[in-house]
């Protein structure tokens, strides 16, 4: 298998970005669910939202590395070819997904700077955006929390789609994404 995407399949580092992508999701999405199991202030509950802030600007990294990925390389065809409202549903779901992942970390760090607070990373601590202003934060805050609901539901529909592609389709469109 090549690192290299090409006409028939996406390479080993478009699938391995994509894969890690999802387990890092993962990891941020049960990192802010799980705190609500600690009482307010515990260690515990700092921790996870501390690794809730970690692994969210790491999404960011990641997802700078994807988007070069593939802008710099061939996206491999589906087999059969999509209809073209297919086509359009699928551009827009990934249109949507990268937003998300662009714009998440960008809000959190934004609601942290506002906030006040430290914004770590792994041990180091960055810069605030903005200057601390608690309305601001506040509306930052609704913002996220309602991007991260509907975050649940867009990976929903982007997992569910490449179930039906493979399973009901039975194109291409998840084995390419698949190691051989």
């Amino acid at each position: 298998m090549t690192w290299k995407n090409t006409l028939q399949r996406y390479g080993t580092l478009s699938m391995g970005l994509h894969w890690l992508m999802l387990l890092l999701l993962i990891a941020v999405y049960a990192s802010i669910n799980l705190r609500e199991f600690f009482p307010k202030g515990s260690d515990l509950r700092l921790a996870f939202k501390a690794a809730h802030f970690m692994l969210g600007l790491s999404v960011l990294v990641l997802v700078s590395l994807r988007l070069y990925a593939r802008l710099s390389a061939p996206r491999p065809s589906i087999i059969p070819v999509l209809a073209p409202w297919q086509q359009r549903g699928s551009a827009l779901m990934h249109f949507a997904l990268y937003g998300l992942m662009c714009c998440m970390p960008v809000l959190g760090w934004l609601l942290l700077s506002a906030a006040g607070k430290p914004i770590p990373f792994f041990g180091l601590e960055l810069p605030a955006l903005i200057a601390k202003n608690k309305a601001l934060a506040h509306t930052i805050k609704e913002i996220h929390e309602t991007l991260g609901t509907a975050g649940y539901f867009l990976i929903a529909a982007h997992a569910a789609a490449g179930l039906y592609h493979h399973y009901f389709r039975r194109d291409n469109t998840l084995t390419r994404l698949l190691p051989q």
